[in-house]
Formats: C-alpha cells, structure tokens, sequence
C-alpha cells in the first residue's frame, strides 16, 4: 500500500506503508529515548496519528532538519523496522545500495529523493498555501 502526504490536493508519494512506519520507527528508536513522540510530538504524533496543522509546519520543519542531521550518524544498518517488534527486518536485509551512507538517506523514494526532501518539500507547500498536512494511503 502507498503511503505519501496529501496538502490540500497535492500528493507527495514516500512509498509502502511498512517502509513510512519504519522511517517514524528509526526515529523514535535512536532520538526519542523517553518513547515515541516525547521529543518530536509534531511530526511523531499530529503528522504520523492525525495531521500536522499549517500553523505548526515552521516548527516542525526545524525539527526535520535537526532529525536529518542526527540520523546522519547512525549507519544504516541501525535501521528499525518496527518499533514494536524489534526483531522484524527489511525484507531487503542488510542488501541496500552503496549509495546509502547513513540513516539520513536510507528512506528514499522510488525516483530517489530522500523522505527528509519529499516531507519538507510537502511543508513548503503546506506553509505557503496555508494547508494541513496529512499521511494517506493509497
């Protein structure tokens, strides 16, 4: 199933459902060591569970930007599938590109842009024409 983020009626493709809640789930795992949403609650919990209000897109667009730079040094074989069951694994395993340095640029899309480029390309857009943004599937 598709995953991406819908702005008023514009859709930014991330990619299968698994591979976005691992993205969250790396997130939490290695930044949020009081739990998932303690540190991020923006993007963890009103993006990830609901949707991220346009009011609060500024904030959060800092906190992706500081969520980037921290994954930057983590290799990506400390990739979290699944926050809630740690022993589940990418169905790739550890068979990834050599192009993928860190965690930073482990979640890309199909056509190659970094879910950091996709989710903060998404944020301009929701900023500029005052939109919500909000995870769908499709």
């Amino acid at each position: 199933m598709a995953v991406g983020l819908l702005v008023d009626c514009f859709y930014y493709e991330l990619g299968h459902s698994d591979f976005v809640h691992s993205f969250f789930s790396t997130i939490s795992y290695h930044l949020e060591k009081e739990g998932w949403g303690t540190k991020y609650p923006l993007l963890m919990n009103e993006l990830y569970n609901d949707k991220l209000n346009w009011v609060d897109v500024s904030v959060a667009k800092s906190n992706l930007i500081e969520i980037e730079q921290e994954l930057s040094k983590y290799s990506p074989e400390r990739v979290v599938w699944d926050i809630d069951d740690l022993s589940k694994k990418p169905p790739w395993g550890d068979k990834i590109s050599p192009k993928v340095t860190s965690l930073a640029d482990y979640f890309a899309t199909a056509n190659g842009k970094t879910f950091f480029e996709v989710i903060c390309n998404a944020m301009d857009v929701a900023e500029e024409d005052k939109c919500d943004i909000k995870i769908q599937q499709i």
